[in-house]
C-alpha cells in the first residue's frame, strides 16, 4: 500500500503532517516514509512546544547559514541561490527517510511526538512524501 502527501511550504522551518499520515495508515505493520528532495528533510520530533520547532530551525541556520556569510566562502555551488547549498548540508546531515511502526491502524509514536518535513529553502516549494506501508 502506497500514497504520497504533498506538503507546501513557505519558507525554512518544520511542517507538521502527522495528521495527514494518521488518516492514511490502516493495519500492522511498518510505515515508511521518503522525501523525494534533497533539499528537505523528515524529522519525528516534539508536537507540543512549537518553541522545539522554532529553536531546532535556529540551531540549524546557525550551524549552517547560507553562502552570503563570510565563514561559508568555500562553498562553490551558490548558482540556485545563498540557502541552496547550505540546504543540500542541512539534508546531508538529518534523515531523509522515518520508520514507524503501525499497531491496528495507530502510528506507534509517543506522546508528545510528531512527523514534520523540515524545509531548508527560503522560497515556496511543494514538497512530495511517498509513504509505503508493508
Amino acid at each position: 500500500m502506497q500514497t504520497r502527501f504533498d506538503i507546501a511550504t513557505s519558507g525554512p522551518g518544520l511542517y507538521e503532517f502527522t495528521h495527514h499520515v494518521t488518516d492514511w495508515v490502516r493495519g500492522t505493520g511498518l510505515l515508511t516514509l521518503f522525501v523525494q528532495h534533497t533539499s528537505a528533510s523528515l524529522l519525528i520530533q516534539e508536537n507540543a512546544d512549537h518553541e522545539v520547532q522554532t529553536d531546532l530551525q535556529n540551531y540549524f541556520a546557525r550551524l549552517v547559514p547560507p553562502t552570503t556569510d563570510p565563514s561559508m566562502a568555500y562553498l562553490t555551488h551558490t548558482y540556485e541561490g545563498p540557502d541552496d547549498m547550505p540546504a543540500h548540508i542541512k539534508a546531508a546531515m538529518l534523515p531523509t527517510h522515518l520508520s514507524i511502526p503501525v499497531t491496528d491502524g495507530r502510528l506507534a509514536l509517543g506522546s508528545w511526538q510528531g512527523i514534520y518535513l523540515f524545509e531548508h529553502r527560503d522560497r515556496p516549494h511543494q514538497r512530495c512524501v511517498i509513504a509505503h506501508m508493508g
